[in-house]
């Protein structure tokens, strides 16, 4: 008696890489072997592995749920087939975020097992966590007024970054007082016509809990918006603090019914 495991591994490349096809699934089939360990890896494992050039970063998402095996199959997008293509629409945007790749998904007969996302690993001077946690960080407000400029652009295109959070925005200083930036963790985004001032002021709201960089923040967003100071600083900091109840009643509760963890 024996079992029968049929496995496909669906394989999508950018044409700007087709040439490394063989080297690309090598990574990938020795994920876990190879490759230098980026990050803790707690949930999530992201590796990088010399491709010539670029270095790239391959991201192994953690197998999914009974579910989501079957969801990620037959109707979902896989988080890194979504982390790809929403990576290319951010290009298309002129949105920053590293040059997209390849994806690999991993399939048997139940439904999806292991995913893949692969992209050009960047090197950064710092992420917006780094301007959070150090207030008097180098140009501080000249960077906090360019971030927000550029999550206004985002709000402009009608994209919605569903992670929009401390360590997923990389920036990287060009010149004295010149920064990009790029954004990592792709694959929650909506896509809309437009932005309304509420969902614009949301979609901010997990960045920082500190007033003095929302009053910043909102300074500039309004000047780019055309609004008041008060109209934007008002809906930013009730959105910032309602974020705030939301996930420290989250912690207090997973302390209490789940301290073994």
């Amino acid at each position: 008696m024996f079992t029968l495991i049929i496995v496909l591994m669906q394989i999508n490349i950018h044409s700007h890489f087709l040439s490394h096809k063989s080297k690309l699934s090598s990574c990938i089939e020795n994920f876990d072997t190879k490759g230098i360990l980026f990050g803790d890896g707690k949930r999530n494992k992201i590796k990088l592995f010399d491709l010539d050039s670029p270095t790239i970063n391959i991201k192994s998402f953690k197998i999914p749920n009974l579910i989501n095996k079957i969801a990620y199959k037959y109707f979902r997008k896989s988080k890194a087939r979504r982390s790809y293509e929403y990576a290319a629409n951010l290009l298309e945007n002129g949105i920053g975020t590293p040059q997209p790749i390849a994806y690999f998904e991993n399939y048997n007969w139940l439904g999806l097992k292991e995913s893949y996302y692969v992209s050009e690993h960047l090197v950064t001077e710092l992420t917006f966590r780094e301007l959070v946690e150090i207030p008097d960080y180098p140009d501080h407000e000249n960077i906090l007024r360019q971030f927000t400029k550029f999550s206004f652009d985002l709000h402009e295109k009608g994209i919605e970054f569903l992670d929009h959070s401390p360590g997923n925005t990389l920036i990287k200083k060009v010149s004295e007082k010149q920064y990009q930036f790029f954004l990592v963790d792709l694959n929650r985004m909506n896509f809309h016509a437009e932005m309304d001032i509420n969902m614009r002021m949301k979609n901010l709201s997990r960045l920082t809990p500190k007033k003095e960089m929302i009053e910043i923040m909102s300074d500039e967003y309004a000047k780019l918006y055309n609004k008041s100071f008060q109209d934007v600083f008002d809906i930013m900091w009730y959105n910032t603090c309602k974020f705030q109840e939301k996930y420290h009643r989250k912690r207090r509760l997973k302390a209490k019914y789940f301290f073994w963890k």
